[in-house]
């Protein structure tokens, strides 16, 4: 994992300690909570990730999850997205090859690997995190191509 630091004040921890620190912030272990919650399959589990007006855009822009492209807010509307985009498949797997912090956000570079109904998807991107002081996430936005995915498609 790549880590973002600010000059001097990071500048003199080793790389471990850098770790350490990127694996406490609120972003990273809400990211952790949220990725462990669609493993598991808990719905209950991933919505409790989420602050009351947070908002998911997974796409960002317009998609058959939101048309309009304006992303999912609030709750209930997230619940829907779970119902919608993630309740229909029989596995979601995360691959990070980096990562970034900067504050109370986590970006992530990779793809997620999508499997249902005996097909997988490749969603190439950049996945990120927001969350607030006290670890409940107020945006999941995942920057990846629709058309590109769609392409990577293929029977296991």
């Amino acid at each position: 994992m790549a880590a973002v630091t600010r000059a001097g004040d990071d500048a003199e921890r080793s790389d471990g300690e850098q770790r350490r620190q990127m694996n406490t912030a609120p972003a990273h272990l809400a990211g952790k909570r949220s990725r462990d919650a669609v493993g598991a399959r808990d719905k209950d589990a991933w919505l409790a990730v989420f602050a009351d007006d947070a908002i998911v855009e997974d796409p960002i822009g317009p998609s058959h999850f939101d048309p309009e492209g304006k992303g999912h807010r609030g709750r209930d509307a997230i619940s829907a997205f779970w119902d919608k985009a993630i309740a229909p498949t029989d596995k979601i797997e995360f691959v990070f090859r980096d990562t970034y912090q900067c504050g109370n956000e986590e970006a992530n570079v990779g793809h997620i690997v999508i499997t249902a109904a005996g097909h997988q998807v490749t969603a190439e991107g950049v996945f990120t995190y927001k969350a607030d002081n006290d670890g409940k996430l107020l945006a999941l936005r995942a920057y990846w191509e629709v058309d590109q995915a769609t392409a990577s498609a293929r029977k296991i």
